[in-house]
């Protein structure tokens, strides 16, 4: 590994996954129900929810939309590689 892509001792990765925006969402839920806001913050929290969720949403969607075809893929392959 050269200097330029080795991250420094101790460093932690900076992927941001779905589950980690799932996370944040449960965190925003969590911290308005028990009053964490001012409510002049709520609509910028609210704003930000909304987009999570709809963004969420749309990637989950997609996610759906590609697993029957990733099944057929699959079920190709595993037809070929039987010999059927």
């Amino acid at each position: 590994m050269t200097e330029a892509t080795q991250q420094p001792q101790g460093a932690e990765s900076t992927d941001l996954t779905i589950n980690d925006l799932n996370s944040l969402k449960v965190i925003i839920d969590i911290a308005s129900s028990r009053g964490a806001f001012k409510p002049n913050e709520m609509v910028a929290v609210g704003t930000t929810y909304s987009k999570l969720d709809a963004f969420l949403t749309y990637v989950s969607k997609q996610q759906s939309a590609q697993q029957p075809q990733q099944t057929a893929a699959d079920e190709a392959v595993a037809n070929t590689v039987a010999g059927v």
